[in-house]
């Protein structure tokens, strides 16, 4: 758990000094550290008091990740943006086991938008948006994929500049909107995209806000999201390794210039990219 306020302090700070101070996982499949972020947007890792995996534990409702560590069994949990901090609770095996969630302070951004129909949507498009959303959410709680996949991300687009951070409080023409929930990486429109690591093509798209979209489920719980693309070169279906091309960077969807929104989904909950990749 953070020792101060997590908004104190460079979220790549606080991840060096819990190397140094051994609070991070180990991921038995590529022995790459997964930060204990147990914050709104982040990943609380909770220790489970058993001896051996148990059958089931949930959160919110969902299905939870649980890894074994040299300390013993873990809930990987990804928390929702919208959480309320203080203390939440996780079924293990239908016994409840509480966990703190701490709070932190996202920095504002401010956009323009041309479009004004992309910050405020005309009725017309409202049932079209609504049904967007009810897909994208199915997509989030995927669980086609029976793996445990990597912990440490592949990065999907090799030379980018981040043009937007997780997490952001946003305003769009001065009005307020939902935070930022994913990453962008701004690369000139055709620039590839690949896979953030092997799974399957649950989903694709080309939607009213994101654009042209791919979601991947790699098991686990854990999904990508890849927004915005020019060109989609998967199908659904489609099994795809770690690092293979599944498109290109565009600027369709609500943009302001070409770029790559990359989301990290964990039990259904949008969680910050950095601490995967």
């Amino acid at each position: 758990m953070p020792t101060e306020p997590p908004c104190c302090a460079p979220r790549k700070a606080l991840i060096a000094l819990a190397t140094a101070a051994g609070l991070l996982l180990t991921d038995p499949l590529d022995a790459a550290p997964l930060p204990d972020w147990p914050v709104p947007g982040g990943v609380a890792r909770v220790a489970l008091d058993t001896d051996s995996r148990p059958d089931e534990v949930r959160y919110d409702d969902e299905p939870v990740m649980v890894r074994s560590t040299p300390e013993g069994w873990q809930a990987l949990v990804g928390i929702d943006l919208d959480a309320e901090p203080g203390t939440h609770t996780l079924k293990v095996d239908g016994e409840p086991l509480a966990f703190e969630v701490q709070p932190i302070d996202y920095e504002e951004q401010h956009l323009t938008i041309d479009d004004e129909d992309m910050v405020s949507p005309p009725e017309e498009t409202l049932e079209r948006i609504w049904a967007e959303q009810r897909e994208i959410r199915a997509a989030f709680r995927s669980r086609e994929v029976d793996a445990q996949p990597h912990l440490r991300l592949h990065t999907p687009v090799a030379e980018h500049r981040i043009s937007a951070t997780f997490g952001l409080q946003r305003f769009l023409n001065g009005e307020p909107r939902n935070p930022h929930n994913g990453l962008d990486m701004a690369a000139p429109t055709g620039t590839p995209i690949e896979a953030a690591e092997a799974g399957r093509v649950v989903e694709t798209g080309d939607y009213y806000f994101n654009g042209k979209t791919v979601f991947i489920d790699h098991g686990a719980g854990l999904v990508t999201m890849y927004c915005h693309l020019d060109e989609i070169d998967v199908d659904t279906g489609q099994w795809v390794e770690r690092g293979e091309p599944i498109g290109t960077v565009g600027e369709t969807g609500r943009v302001t210039g070409p770029h790559l929104h990359l989301s990290v989904i964990l039990n259904g909950n949008t969680v910050d990219p950095n601490l995967f990749l």
